[in-house]
C-alpha cells in the first residue's frame, strides 16, 4: 500500500504470491520507506525538542543573524531544511584524516563543558582508542560527554570499548535502529551521521569516521581521500540540535546543552545546515541535490564514493548538462563495496552522451561527500549519491554561501580532478559480456544502494 513506485509494488507483490515466507522476512527488513518509529516521535514528541528548534529560529531573527534577502531557489532548500541560512560563521576546510583529527582532538582537549560525539563507524583500533582515551580524561576532569554510534554502522566495536567510557562517566548509546516492538526487524535505516559539537562553540561534519583507515592506514585502499569542515558561529546551534533529536530518539533524555547563538569574532560565512533522514515528510536529501543541480548556471561539480542516482536527480544532471553547464561526477577508481561500483557503470549510457563528465579518482579511495554549485555555494557533508542517502539514512550537509570558502572548495576539487581520469562510455560497453550483466544485475538492487 506503501511502496514508492508501481515496479516495486507489483515486484513485492509477485514475490509475496510465488515465495511467501521468505517475501515476508525479506519485506520486514527492506519494505518500508518510513523510520515509523522516528516519525512517530516527532509527531509526539512534547515542548522538550520542538521548542528547542523554535527558539532557535526566533532567536536568530531576533538577533539579526539570519540573510535578508533568500533568492526562491534557496528558499526552497530553507524550507527543506526547516531552518534558516545563518550568518556570521567561520569554517575551516580539512581536506584529510590528518588535518580532521589533529584539529578535532585539540578542540575536545581544550573543551570545558560538553562534548557531543556522533559517528556512523566507530573502530576499535588505534585512532579509536586515541578518542576514546581522550574523552575518558576530559570526563574525569568533569566534562559531560554524550557519546552516540550507530550499531549497524560500527558492529565490530566492541563491548570493552564501550564499557570503559560508561565506567568512566560518559553517557553511551547506540542510535537504536530497531527500538520499538515494530521495529525488531528494521536494518535498513542507519544514521549516518558524523557530528562533533564542542562546547556549542566548535562542530565538525564531513566524511570521516573514526578508523585508521582514514588516516591512510588500510592494508588495501592506502591514500583516504576525504573532506571534513569546522565549523564556529550560529549553525553550530543547529548541528547541535540535529544531534539531540538523535540522541533524544535513542535515549528518550535531552541533554542540557548551551543554546545561545553566538557570532564567530570575525566571521562572515552564511551557512544553511540541511539534515535529511527516513522520518522527513519530503525526501529531503534527494530533493537538496535536485535543487542544487537545477540552480547551477555554469557548473555543479559532485564527488562521492557511490553513484546510484534516482530518476529525479539522473533528469537535474542530464537537463543541466543539455543547457551547457559544467557537470562533473567524480568517484573512486578502487571500489570498497563492489555492488554499488558495479550499479554505477549501468549509468554511463544514460549520462556520458549528454555531456556529463564523469572522473575516477586514480590516487587511493575516494570517500568525500562534496558538491559545488557555479560562484554561490559549496557544501560538505555526510550524504552520497545514492538512494540510501536519499531515502534510508539520516544524514547532514552544510551548505556554504561564502565566495572564499566555495573557491577554497572549487581548488580542492581541481587538485582532486588532477588525480583523476575521465571516463569514456568504451569503459562500460566494451566490457565482457558478464561484466555488463553483473552490471545490470546490480542495478536491479538500486533502491537500497
Amino acid at each position: 500500500m506503501n511502496v514508492r513506485t508501481s515496479q516495486g509494488a507489483v515486484a513485492w507483490a509477485v514475490a509475496l504470491v510465488t515465495l511467501p515466507f521468505i517475501t515476508l522476512g525479506l519485506y520486514a527488513v527492506f519494505g518500508r520507506n518510513k523510520f515509523q518509529g522516528y516519525v512517530s516521535m516527532r509527531c509526539q514528541q512534547d515542548a522538550a525538542i520542538h521548542h528547542l528548534s523554535d527558539t532557535l529560529q526566533v532567536d536568530a531573527k531576533s538577533k539579526n543573524l539570519t540573510r535578508k534577502a533568500v533568492s526562491k531557489a534557496n528558499g526552497a532548500l530553507v524550507t527543506l531544511a526547516d531552518m534558516p541560512i545563518l550568518g556570521f560563521n567561520q569554517s575551516q576546510l580539512l581536506i584529510n584524516g590528518q588535518q580532521t583529527f589533529a584539529q578535532m582532538f585539540e578542540d575536545m582537549a581544550a573543551a570545558s563543558a560538553y562534548i557531543l560525539v556522533q559517528f556512523y563507524i566507530v573502530t576499535d583500533d588505534h585512532l579509536g582508542r586515541q578518542l576514546k582515551d581522550l574523552l575518558i580524561r576530559k570526563a574525569q576532569d568533569g566534562v559531560n560527554i554524550f557519546f552516540l554510534y550507530d550499531e549497524i554502522g560500527s558492529y565490530q566495536l566492541t563491548s570493552t570499548y564501550l564499557q570503559e567510557m560508561q565506567q568512566a562517566g560518559i553517557h553511551v548509546s547506540a542510535f537504536h535502529s530497531t527500538r520499538g516492538k515494530t521495529n525488531h526487524l528494521q536494518l535498513n535505516f542507519r544514521n549516518h551521521r558524523k557530528i562533533v559539537v564542542i562546547d556549542g562553540n566548535y562542530a565538525y561534519v564531513g566524511g570521516h569516521n573514526v578508523g585508521d583507515a582514514y588516516l591512510s592506514r588500510h592494508p588495501r585502499f592506502g591514500h583516504w581521500r576525504d573532506t571534513h569542515v569546522k565549523i564556529q558561529g550560529p549553525v553550530v546551534k543547529t548541528i547541535q540540535f540535529c544531534f539531540v533529536e538523535d540522541w533524544h530518539w535513542a535515549t528518550s533524555q535531552v541533554p542540557t546543552l548551551d543554546w545561545e547563538l553566538t557570532p564567530s569574532p570575525g566571521g562572515a560565512e552564511e551557512v544553511l545546515m540541511v539534515a535529511s533522514g527516513p522520518a522527513d515528510t519530503l525526501e529531503t536529501c534527494a530533493l537538496m541535490f535536485v535543487q542544487a543541480i537545477n540552480m547551477a548556471e555554469e557548473r555543479i561539480w559532485i564527488t562521492s564514493p557511490y553513484f546510484v542516482p534516482n530518476l529525479q536527480v539522473l533528469g537535474a544532471l542530464k537537463l543541466a548538462a543539455l543547457r551547457g553547464v559544467d557537470v562533473r561526477i567524480l568517484l573512486p577508481e578502487r571500489p570498497d563495496h563492489y555492488t554499488v561500483h558495479l550499479a554505477s557503470f549501468s549509468y554511463y549510457p544514460n549520462i556520458l552522451p549528454v555531456g556529463i563528465k564523469l572522473y575516477r579518482y586514480t590516487a587511493g579511495f575516494l570517500h568525500q561527500k562534496v558538491f559545488l554549485v557555479d560562484h554561490q555555494c559549496a557544501a560538505v557533508g555526510t550524504a552520497n549519491l545514492d538512494q540510501r542517502s536519499f531515502r534510508l539514512n539520516f544524514e547532514l550537509t552544510l551548505l556554504n554561501y561564502d565566495t572564499a570558502f566555495v573557491a577554497a572548495v572549487a581548488a580542492m576539487l581541481e587538485e582532486d580532478f588532477h588525480h583523476s581520469r575521465l571516463v569514456k562510455l568504451e569503459d562500460y560497453t566494451e566490457r565482457s559480456f558478464i561484466f555488463r550483466f553483473a552490471v545490470r544485475s546490480a542495478r536491479l538492487l538500486a533502491p537500497i544502494l
